[in-house]
């Protein structure tokens, strides 16, 4: 019997707790559920076959689900694919562990647990038991460990390729050259020779190369062998029958005493060059964390007493008055309280034209202030800015694992295995069928198959690409919260869009003054709406601010108003010079006796559009129909046509009425519209949209979006929506604009593209090559590959795998 306190998330009343309880209880094998609405907390009694995994599910699915925390690690010396698999399986072996991502790129490990339930050490000796080295991811401290491992690297390849280059030289010199091998001969004695060379070969294979050896031997014995075994084999082979050439000829046929220290040698060296140019790619990788990093500011000039102070950025506090000077970065998020400047909002939102920022306006820590002087309140700092979070976004999604690499991990978990088996048939074969010398050839070849399979090009295939595009797709200003999200969205039929807030603009406005018998010239259309707005004023209602604003933006003058009287489901009512001002809907102009004909023609020309009508009478006359809308943002457009070019089709969600609905939607060109959508109806929606069509995507910005933006299969909160639509969402658009969806789609094609590449690339070198390096075209062409020939195509096609990834970086937006 086992006992766990869950932390539960979202419960705020008694049915939620009755709800949490009944779910737990149903499930075979828990004994006892108490939930305490007040701790936010459920104490589970449990024995098998019921598991903290079930449990966790259970909350999930109830709509309650346990609250996780993420952990972080690096770790040092995994080499290939069959390394990622150990350290996963070792720490999903822990009852409580909900996912571990090996990113071999990174060199890092995310491990997702069900919180409380673990401590860092924990985790930490679950990746010692699978033999690797773990510590707690610090973000300066993994780029200061990058730089040290390379540098390292680099060290140690000089020292080989210094103890490598004369073995090599003088054998290699020989062979092309018969001349250069007498004369050589003539100067050293060939048992001298052989006695140098194994010095120097052993240098290398107990110093640069060791690590193979001290990583590869002991995976073996542990029935886990991976890439460095077979390099350690390999090597190993080689400078074992070349020494027991060198020191006990008499053991081998006169036939076959011949040396290879040459290809130990090299082989290790070459080797240690693909790691350290793999080494150099994979720092390449993370440039866009580190440039987001580098987009904070270390400083900002703080008041404190009447004076301005520079204060370090880990210094300041909530509710500080911070002054940014022209060209200076926004320290930390803010509101501004005086100044007005435009700020450069492109590393954050990837929109090129800077925006005008004045007393009330959000600003986001890591952007650049323009030519004016700002003064902001601090509302965010440290790890609380939008900066932060989109780093740790970036993060979290850069170690996903991807639905596509379920084959990879299939295929690499016996690769090794498979390659080593096929190693010793490779040597029985040529032994029994082989010309002679027999165990030359079977020595050769054998060595060959150990070394040009790369399980490192299959393992780094994914990753890689999802690590760069990630990266760049954050620096476009979409950010990846669920890395999966990456193929999810080459996969969407339907993309499914919230009206309010995200195709428009989430503001009403007067887009249309219709002045009507009474109105006259300009000049009383401009004194009329300051009336209304006048009016107005009085009033709680949007789009009395919508009226306001338009006044406003037209300069007249607003006169007195006396009696404002709010008539609830009708409008307004008031006296102003002592005439009657009636503003509201046709009702209201029917209740008061005003001729409503002369509206007619308006409200149908309104109505039409989907735009609302406010009607305006004064002294009981008909003067001004206003029209109010929610603008549509300038790209809907376009991203609307340019999904369908992509054969994507477009729904609009709404919940308005349908003929204000259809009208948006027929301006759009959407395929689908569907009005009168409750909140809570919008997820249903989706689901009839998915039985039609296929896999959906929903975007939206609001809290009443959270539920549909959790039930897609691919869910897009706009970045200027709220927090609660941001967390249910899998892919965020930082800047609020919908063609950020076509960049998102941009970049999920071209990062599946990228991978497929890759993995055609792994696949396919190992296919061909190892029947190749197997000896398959001796027979026909007696070609037989040389040891030293596989070391460097297996470095090549690590390398190549970065190099292809790296290509994501020059994906641009769409504009």
């Amino acid at each position: 019997m086992q006992n766990v306190r869950l932390s539960v998330e979202g419960m705020n009343c008694a049915s939620c707790v009755g709800r949490v309880e009944r779910a737990l209880l149903a499930h075979g094998g828990v004994k006892m559920a108490q939930v305490n609405l007040a701790t936010q907390t459920a104490e589970v009694q449990f024995e098998a076959p019921a598991t903290i995994l079930d449990l966790s599910d259970i909350l999930t699915r109830t709509g309650y689900p346990a609250q996780i925390e993420t952990f972080t690690f690096n770790v040092s010396d995994m080499s290939c694919a069959s390394c990622v698999g150990r350290v996963e399986r070792a720490l999903m072996a822990l009852p409580g562990v909900v996912r571990a991502a090996v990113d071999l790129a990174a060199e890092t490990v995310q491990v997702v647990v069900i919180a409380g339930l673990f401590s860092e050490q924990k985790l930490i000796d679950a990746i010692k038991t699978s033999g690797y080295t773990a510590v707690l991811a610090e973000g300066d401290a993994r780029e200061a460990r990058k730089v040290d491992e390379a540098r390292h690297l680099k060290s140690q390849l000089i020292l080989a390729l210094a103890l490598t280059l004369p073995v090599f030289l003088i054998e290699m010199g020989g062979h092309l050259i018969p001349a250069f091998h007498h004369w050589f001969a003539m100067l050293v004695p060939v048992q001298i020779w052989r006695f140098v060379q194994f010095a120097l070969t052993l240098v290398v294979l107990i110093g640069p190369a060791r690590v193979f050896f001290v990583k590869g031997i002991p995976a073996l014995l542990r029935g886990g062998p991976e890439m460095n075994t077979l390099v350690a084999m390999g090597a190993g082979a080689a400078f074992a029958y070349s020494s027991v050439v060198t020191f006990a000829p008499a053991l081998l046929p006169a036939t076959a005493r011949f040396v290879y220290f040459e290809a130990a040698c090299v082989i290790a060296t070459l080797i240690l060059l693909g790691r350290y140019f793999e080494a150099r790619a994979k720092g390449r990788t993370g440039e866009a964390i580190r440039h987001l990093v580098g987009l904070g500011a270390k400083s900002a000039r703080v008041e404190q007493n009447g004076l301005l102070v520079e204060l370090p950025f880990e210094a300041l506090s909530l509710d500080d008055i911070i002054h940014a000077r022209p060209g200076e970065k926004i320290a930390v998020d803010g509101i501004v309280v005086s100044g007005e400047s435009y700020v450069d909002e492109s590393m954050m939102t990837g929109e090129p034209v800077p925006v005008v920022k004045s007393i009330g306006a959000v600003v986001r820590a890591g952007t650049i202030n323009g030519n004016g002087a700002l003064v902001y309140r601090a509302t965010g700092v440290g790890a609380n800015t939008q900066l932060a979070q989109i780093i740790r976004m970036v993060e979290a999604a850069q170690g996903a694992k991807l639905p596509i690499q379920s084959l990879v991990d299939k295929i690499t978990r016996v690769f090794v295995p498979v390659v080593m088996a096929l190693a010793f048939v490779t040597v029985c074969a040529w032994l029994f069928w082989g010309p002679e010398p027999v165990l030359q050839y079977a020595l050769v070849a054998g060595v060959c198959v150990l070394i040009i399979a790369c399980p490192c090009a299959m393992g780094l295939a994914t990753p890689t690409s999802i690590m760069v595009g990630t990266g760049r797709a954050a620096e476009l200003g979409v950010l990846f919260r669920k890395g999966d999200a990456l193929q999810a969205l080459g996969d969407v039929a339907v993309m499914a869009f919230d009206k309010t807030g995200t195709l428009t603009v989430g503001r009403p406005e007067v887009s249309d003054i219709v002045m009507l018998a009474k109105g006259g010239s300009d000049g009383d259309e401009v004194d009329l709406l300051s009336l209304v707005a006048a009016v107005e004023a009085e009033s709680e209602h949007p789009l009395a601010r919508a009226i306001e604003r338009a006044a406003d933006a037209r300069g007249g003058a607003r006169p007195e108003v006396k009696e404002v009287t709010s008539l609830t489901g009708f409008g307004l009512k008031a006296t102003s010079g002592g005439r009657s001002v009636l503003i509201g809907n046709i009702a209201l102009m029917e209740q008061n006796s005003v001729e409503t004909s002369a509206f007619q023609e308006a409200l149908d020309a309104l109505g039409a559009r989907g735009v609302t009508p406010v009607l305006v009478a004064v002294g009981g006359e008909p003067v001004m129909v206003l029209g109010i809308s929610d603008q549509l943002r300038p790209s809907s457009k376009r991203t609307v046509q340019a999904l369908q070019r992509r054969g994507i089709k477009v729904a609009m969600i709404s919940g308005d009425t349908q003929s204000a609905a259809k009208a948006v939607g027929q301006i759009l060109g959407v395929d689908t519209v569907l009005a009168g959508i409750l909140p809570a109806g919008k997820a249903e929606a989706l689901v009839a949209l998915r039985g039609t069509y296929g896999p959906v995507a929903f975007v939206g910005d609001g809290i009443n979006d959270a539920p549909a933006l959790a039930e897609a299969d691919v869910g897009l909160a706009v970045g200027t929506g709220t927090d609660v639509a941001i967390e249910s969402a899998d892919v965020v658009l930082v800047a609020g604009d919908p063609q950020a969806v076509l960049t998102a789609l941009k970049l999920s094609d071209a990062v599946m593209r990228n991978i497929k590449q890759n993995l055609f690339w792994a696949f396919s070198y190992n296919v061909i090559l190892i029947p190749v390096a197997a000896g398959a075209l001796y027979p026909g062409f007696g070609l037989l590959l040389s040891p030293m020939l596989g070391a460097g195509a297996m470095a090549l096609s690590s390398i190549f795998v970065l190099a292809n990834a790296l290509r994501l970086r020059r994906v641009s937006g769409v504009a």
